[in-house]
């Protein structure tokens, strides 16, 4: 495909399946039309790069579809002096988006193949450091981060997380409970911190994050 295809089909995806759900701050649809999604999936995904379906990456990750990042980057409020943790970054999409909205990103991911993408993706961004490490740790080394975005789902938010927020900071996610995924935006108030739903939407699963296990007889 010409790149023009591809031009026409990040056009389409933001009239079609963003703007139509409430993705329509003009900030962020611009900087989602300024970086070519199909660059950050694998060459035989390329065609379907734009599909209103997680892409697979890997044998056991895959890329969100665009609109769960798109809401996800839309409830966090990101501004233009914001220090921003995407925690999930796969190959570097979020990052590359959030680079054109934030002051400064750390983009963390835990699998080793991906890191290497992303950094391959993401060198030409003065404002973002990839990272490799736990998810759920985060990275304390960058902390206090304005926002937290969280480019998956989850059972659970770890306090780890919540403690490298700054004051009035914001974490989104898509949170699983019962089995049923909702997008998220939480806000740190003091020692505080508490999240509120905003739309049920599946997202992909990240590794790491499952809930411990009650005890039963």
């Amino acid at each position: 495909m010409s790149n023009l295809d591809f031009q026409a089909m990040r056009r389409a995806m933001v009239d079609s399946q963003l703007r139509t759900n409430a993705v329509n701050d003009p900030r962020v649809t611009a900087a989602i039309e300024s970086v070519a999604r199909e660059d950050f999936v694998p060459d035989e995904r390329k065609a379907v790069a734009y599909i209103d379906r997680a892409v697979p990456l890997t044998p056991t990750r895959a890329m969100n579809p665009a609109l769960i990042t798109a809401r996800l980057i839309v409830e966090a409020g990101i501004g233009p002096t914001d220090s921003v943790l995407i925690v999930g970054a796969g190959t570097g999409y979020a990052a590359a988006v959030v680079a054109g909205l934030a002051q400064s990103v750390v983009a963390l991911e835990s699998d080793s193949a991906l890191v290497s993408a992303a950094k391959q993706h993401l060198k030409g961004l003065d404002n973002v450091t990839v990272v490799s490490g736990d998810l759920v740790k985060g990275h304390a080394k960058g902390a206090p981060y304005d926002v937290i975005l969280i480019d998956g789902a989850v059972e659970d938010v770890p306090e780890a997380l919540v403690r490298q927020l700054a004051a009035g900071g914001r974490l989104a996610a898509a949170v699983v409970e019962g089995g049923v995924s909702r997008l998220c935006v939480g806000y740190k108030a003091g020692e505080g911190f508490g999240m509120t739903p905003v739309l049920d939407a599946d997202a992909v699963a990240l590794p790491g994050f499952a809930k411990p296990k009650g005890f039963s007889f």
